[in-house]
């Protein structure tokens, strides 16, 4: 799986312009379930999404984790993290899992993610999306396994 992971001040995720998902302090998590993935997979990621200390402690270093300092996260699928940019100019998408596996998958991350502890709020599988969020740092980090 991969995850795109940004710290945040606030997150939130509309559907046709409702609000169904949203955050404060903590993370915004984008997923994306590959080829391969099992559900072991998914729980190890949030797992180690969960533990990423990349939140400043006192003394202003990036020391501590979510579970740390108790903020929420906002995971949405996104399957465009599979993009395959090495040839052309149009990504392609094949190593991504096929829908209903990415969709089971998504769920056993947010499962393992909420089973950890903090406050856990997603998006909706496969729709047309608008997340909007206000960086902190800003700090992006890149994560896959």
């Amino acid at each position: 799986m991969r995850a795109l992971i940004q710290r945040v001040r606030e997150a939130q995720v509309r559907v046709d312009g409702t609000l169904i998902g949203q955050t404060g302090p903590g993370l915004l998590i984008l997923v994306c379930a590959m080829q391969g993935d099992t559900p072991e997979a998914a729980t190890a990621l949030a797992a180690r999404v969960a533990k990423l200390r990349i939140f400043r402690d006192e003394a202003g270093k990036m020391n501590r984790s979510l579970l740390d300092t108790g903020g929420g996260a906002l995971v949405v699928s996104q399957f465009t993290l599979a993009a395959d940019t090495s040839r052309g100019n149009r990504p392609g998408f094949s190593t991504a899992a096929p829908p209903a596996e990415g969709q089971a998958l998504y769920r056993d991350f947010v499962a393992a993610l909420a089973a950890l502890g903090p406050r856990v709020e997603t998006g909706e599988f496969g729709a047309d999306m608008a997340v909007s969020l206000i960086n902190d740092g800003p700090v992006t980090i890149w994560m896959e396994n």
